[in-house]
């Protein structure tokens, strides 16, 4: 049935005055109406939709809910990693900070934007065409997990952006922070604890546990708020300052902190961390700290990036909620490199709003430098507001049978003879097959960003080392059914599934199985960073420290400690052993003699091919596709209106081509163009 234009016509005006609506109420707080004057609109909306079905679209209003629930999340790569922060924790780190920034750029003052960091859970969003196409969570900055069903229920979400002040780009990635107000908070454990359920231990955990949620009906009880701050990939439009980038997510109907201002100086931005601090507990969310960020985007440009972070900016938190409590036991823990850890038993206390029973002593060194002994009590405090620290111990406080800790020279599980490296302050077990040390080493082998194993945790894990089943990490790809079901609480269909998921983990990708193997201070960014520079895993064990070192994020640190992994012989044989099992990954398809291998290539402008067909081109020939402009870049490639990142390559001297050089360069002739992408 054909739907009359005057119906038309007035469903159309009805989601923009809806939209209109929601944009006034949550992005510049100063509605209109009355909350059922808007309950109005929308049941008309419904009412029509309802009798004309073949009208909605999927941008209306009326979608935020009524998907069907998910049987899991998908994965979702982000076309810009999305980096975490470095934390400052007092004023004289800031002011660190700030000196590197001046001293890098050769400026004496630095305008910076700020505002505060929210404790909640980072998001992603993509607009394509002003419509909002998909979202995930920021994961592990590389790769998160597709919630877009759950992000469309959050009400401060518009499903396609304002173009009333400012055209909308052809693509938009906009990250923000997802959380729950106190309010709902307090709500939602009420009802949880009339239901008889266990509830939430704080706003951020209940935030990321009602988005994660696979049936998006729940999500939408939860009642969930957004704040964007900041973008990943753009096309269509560029910025000058971070300030004017969130002018326009604000134009474009994007909700932005009211908080969030420009500072002139590094001594401004501390005063507003105070300034915050005072006001912190009457925030209807909570906040842990302020981000402060280098304002000039062209500036940021010129700082770059480390492996997992920006250096134009940095996380000033809060001082941490504190406890005083006592130390009952010290005990040891084994880590999955060996590491022995001193811990802290304490008498359990509350500390910003987790009890904790735990805490780390970090090394040998620590405790005698705090002077903490069994049965002192302590101040700790959740570092971060999160990980639980000992922070002093109260001396004024003894009664006499305190007891100093004196650390052990030989491991406390496999009695093998603990060693201290020369300049470390780490005592390690000797014994490689250390029980705790296999268990961590085969949960964090298996884990989501490693090779995937599900099902394969630390029970499991720890079942399959004592039963002498795993002794090596290869071993797990021999394991049979009887090998499992010989196992307490496996039955047949559980020794299946697992073993399924065993052999399924074979097909991998070559990032993933350096992060698996554990090297020491490469994460999963750096294994990605690893992977994508030498191609190969031969290429990998055979280079040495200059070469490790010509990765952009890879210090000389992680360099020694990717070099000494690989000279290990017991590492060469698990490598081998792993290959011989049946791990594999496609190698990328590379031109023999190419004349970019190796080689850096920056884009900036538009060219008449899609950003990701020119970098699948240079990876296919073994080059390398670099997000920023430094002197480890070879190429920069300009198409039309480029931006700032021309300008910084004339600045170093680097190579600048247009589309025709680059295409020539690669030895491609010159096709049918598409439609291109801000690149």
């Amino acid at each position: 049935m054909a739907v009359p234009k005057e119906v038309m016509e007035r469903l159309e005006w009805l989601r923009r005055e809806i939209d209109r609506h929601n944009y006034l109420y949550y992005v510049l707080d100063s509605p209109e109406i009355s909350d059922s004057e808007y309950d109005a609109l929308m049941r008309e909306l419904k009412r029509l939709e309802e009798e004309y079905p073949e009208a909605v679209t999927p941008d209306s209003p009326t979608q935020r809910v009524g998907a069907r629930p998910a049987e899991r999340f998908g994965s979702v790569v982000h076309a810009v990693p999305m980096l975490s922060l470095d934390d400052a924790f007092s004023a004289q780190e800031v002011r660190e900070f700030d000196a590197r920034v001046r001293s890098w750029l050769g400026v004496e003052e630095v305008e910076y934007a700020v505002e505060p960091k929210m404790d909640g859970l980072a998001v992603e969003l993509v607009y394509e065409g002003g419509r909002l196409a998909r979202a995930s969570t920021r994961g592990d900055g590389i790769t998160g997990e597709d919630v877009t069903l759950n992000i469309k229920t959050i009400s401060a979400v518009p499903l396609r952006l304002r173009e009333e002040e400012l055209p909308a780009p052809a693509r938009l990635d906009v990250r923000g922070e997802v959380f729950m107000t106190r309010e709902a908070f307090q709500r939602l454990n009420s009802q949880r604890a009339r239901n008889g359920e266990p509830p939430f231990a704080n706003p951020r955990n209940a935030a990321a546990g009602s988005l994660r949620q696979l049936d998006p009906a729940v999500t939408a009880s939860r009642q969930l708020d957004v704040f964007f701050y900041g973008v990943g990939l753009v096309e269509g439009t560029e910025f000058s300052t971070h300030w004017e980038c969130l002018l326009s997510l604000k134009r474009w109907g994007l909700k932005v902190n009211p908080h969030a201002k420009v500072v002139q100086g590094i001594e401004a931005a501390i005063d507003y961390h105070t300034a915050l601090a005072a006001i912190r507990a009457s925030l209807p969310y909570e906040i842990d700290g302020v981000v402060i960020k280098v304002n000039d985007l062209s500036m940021q440009e010129r700082l770059g990036t480390k492996a997992r972070s920006p250096r134009w900016a940095v996380a000033y938190k809060f001082e941490a909620e504190e406890a005083i409590t006592r130390v009952k036991d010290i005990i040891l823990s084994v880590g999955r490199t060996g590491a022995v850890t001193p811990l802290a038993v304490m008498e359990p206390v509350r500390v910003g709003g987790v009890v904790v029973s735990r805490a780390t002593l970090h090394n040998e060194d620590e405790v005698k430098r705090k002077d903490v002994r069994i049965g002192d009590w302590v101040i700790i405090r959740r570092a971060g507001d999160v990980i639980p620290e000992v922070v002093k111990s109260l001396p004024q406080r003894r009664k006499g049978g305190e007891r100093e800790f004196q650390m052990p020279f030989f491991c406390p599980v496999c009695g093998s003879p603990l060693e201290r490296r020369e300049g470390e302050a780490v005592w390690r077990c000797s014994n490689r097959s250390c029980f705790p040390r296999m268990v961590k080493s085969i949960t964090h082998f298996a884990s989501k960003p490693a090779m995937n194993i599900d099902g394969l945790g630390q029970k499991v894990a720890e079942q399959l080392v004592s039963s002498g089943l795993v002794r090596h990490l290869d071993d797990l790809y021999r394991l049979g059914m009887e090998d499992l079901t010989s196992l307490e609480r496996f039955a047949e269909k559980s020794a299946r599934n697992l073993l399924d998921n065993i052999e399924a983990s074979k097909d991998t990708t070559l990032s993933r199985f350096i992060y698996a193997l554990g090297i020491p201070l490469v994460g999963e960014v750096t294994a990605q960073l690893l992977a994508d520079r030498f191609g190969s895993l031969e290429a990998l064990m055979e280079a040495d420290e200059k070469a490790l070192t010509s990765v952009d994020g890879v210090g000389p640190e992680v360099a020694r400690s990717v070099r000494k992994w690989f000279k290990d012989p017991s590492h060469i044989r698990l490598v081998q052993g792993l290959l011989e099992a049946g791990i594999r990954w496609e190698e990328p398809r590379r031109s023999a003699g190419s004349p970019i291998e190796g080689k850096g290539f920056v884009f900036t402008g538009t060219l008449s091919i899609p950003r990701d067909r020119a970098k699948e081109m240079v990876k296919a020939q073994g080059g390398r596709v670099l997000s920023q402009v430094s002197r480890k870049t070879d190429y920069v490639v300009a198409g039309e209106k480029p931006g700032s990142k021309l300008r910084k390559a004339r600045e170093l001297g680097v190579t600048v081509l247009d589309e025709a050089g680059f295409l020539e360069l690669l030895g491609v002739e010159p096709g049918r163009t598409r439609s291109g992408g801000r690149l």
